[in-house]
């Protein structure tokens, strides 16, 4: 069958799909430098922006592909969803289905699709596609890790077809997280690695004091810990401490336990967690947080209150930390790290994290190697691992943090079209 593919990035739909005897007959991307390197890996010149394409100089086709721009519906994004100009692209999609009446389409994004906006905009998405468009549509949560790909890495894919869904299954998982392991994706000590730079290394030593600190019969918290909060006293239940007068937060402890007393009112505040200087009552699950990390603190102060200084100096971010290890000793060299904006998170060596466009700085570490994972071997996460990818690292990762699985679009290709009855030769234009 031919298919196109929309915001095409590196081509996960045009691996996956090629895999299965495909034919893209048309792409397309914006972003000028991954639509040469496009031409490079598949011998198609991907075209510009969508929005001034005329929809007959697309060809016919059977399938279309599109990851749609994610950032707009992102967790971590603007979440301004439709509105935004990203976001809007949803609409181009929906013009081209309208045109050439395609029998398929095969669309992924982030999770946070179906929640955004409280299910809004979801719901205008799925009446768009089937009252509008007259497709039978499905959608499911899939991640790389469940097919033994060592990356955690939960999309929504959202499949449609003309002629109805009543055959078609979506893939069945193969693997298990215990059944798993980074390693089959890793080159051994590669040369061109990134290494710790010595502020991170330090950090990671101070973090693993902490660990070792804490005698391994007892639990660490179930969520991040958040350092600030050690010693912290200042109210977090019911009206915000920015709402609350001087005189009211005279009597309390912030960040670490610096005393409000004697500080005017833009001191106190500045000395409370900066996660705690929002004007609204905070979220049951920042609450839980905040009391969690507090009586944390209260069980091992012995232990903790040496450590605070050399946790202290660390940047913001740094402070807090998150263990995804439960069950495993308590040995940093011995997990997966991430420098996150919202804290240092580390993880069983299983699978990695998912990769994410936003910053180099998030790339996973391999700490028993004490490098950053390359390049290569990101693209191994992807099921990209043939493709020619940048020079440049930086612009490697973020094309690969954008990118579908291959894989994953192989495995819904797959059932899609061999589960309707049609092959691909039956519908050639």
């Amino acid at each position: 069958m031919k298919f196109i593919d929309l915001f095409a990035g590196l081509g996960g739909f045009n691996v996956g799909l090629s895999r299965l005897g495909h034919k893209c007959v048309f792409a397309s991307e914006i972003d000028k430098n991954l639509s040469r390197l496009y031409k490079e890996n598949f011998g198609i010149e991907a075209v510009g922006d969508i929005r001034k394409i005329d929809l007959r100089k697309i060809p016919k086709h059977d399938i279309l592909c599109a990851g749609f721009p994610c950032q707009s519906f992102s967790q971590a994004g603007n979440r301004s969803g439709l509105k935004d100009d990203r976001g809007s692209l949803f609409y181009e999609i929906a013009k081209i289905l309208d045109y050439h009446k395609t029998r398929y389409f095969i669309l992924e994004n982030v999770s946070n699709l179906v929640r955004h906006n409280n299910g809004k905009t979801w719901k205008k998405i799925e009446r768009i596609l089937t009252k509008e468009l007259g497709y039978s549509i499905d959608k499911k949560f899939l991640s790389p890790h469940s097919f033994g790909i060592p990356q955690f890495r939960k999309r929504i894919f959202i499949v449609g077809a003309k002629n109805g869904l009543d055959k078609f299954k979506w893939p069945e998982e193969t693997h298990r997280g215990e059944n798993i392991k980074i390693s089959s994706v890793l080159k051994k000590n590669p040369k061109n690695a990134k290494k710790i730079p010595e502020r991170e290394w330090k950090c990671i030593k101070i973090w693993q004091a902490f660990l070792s600190s804490i005698p391994r019969t007892k639990e660490l918290p179930k969520c991040p810990i958040w350092a600030m909060e050690f010693r912290a006293t200042y109210p977090y239940i019911g009206k915000p401490p920015v709402l609350r007068t001087k005189h009211e937060l005279e009597k309390f402890r912030g960040s670490y336990g610096v005393k409000l007393n004697g500080l005017d009112k833009k001191a106190q505040i500045k000395n409370i967690p900066k996660y705690a200087q929002g004007e609204k009552i905070f979220p049951a699950w920042k609450q839980d947080f905040i009391r969690q990390n507090r009586e944390f603190y209260l069980k091992f102060k012995k232990k903790i209150d040496s450590l605070i200084p050399e946790i202290k100096s660390l940047p913001f971010s740094w402070q807090k930390f998150e263990w995804n290890c439960n069950g495993e000793h308590r040995n940093l060299k011995k997990t997966i790290l991430q420098f996150r904006a919202s804290g240092i998170r580390a993880k069983k060596t299983n699978f990695s994290p998912s990769l994410v466009a936003s910053t180099v700085t998030q790339v996973p570490i391999i700490t028993w190697e004490k490098r950053y994972i390359i390049p290569r071997e990101a693209a191994r996460l992807q099921s990209l691992e043939k493709l020619t990818l940048f020079s440049s690292q930086t612009a490697s990762f973020k094309a690969l943090g954008n990118a579908v699985n291959a894989d994953i679009i192989y495995r819904i290709g797959k059932n899609l079209i061999r589960k309707n009855n049609i092959t691909p030769d039956s519908n050639k234009k």
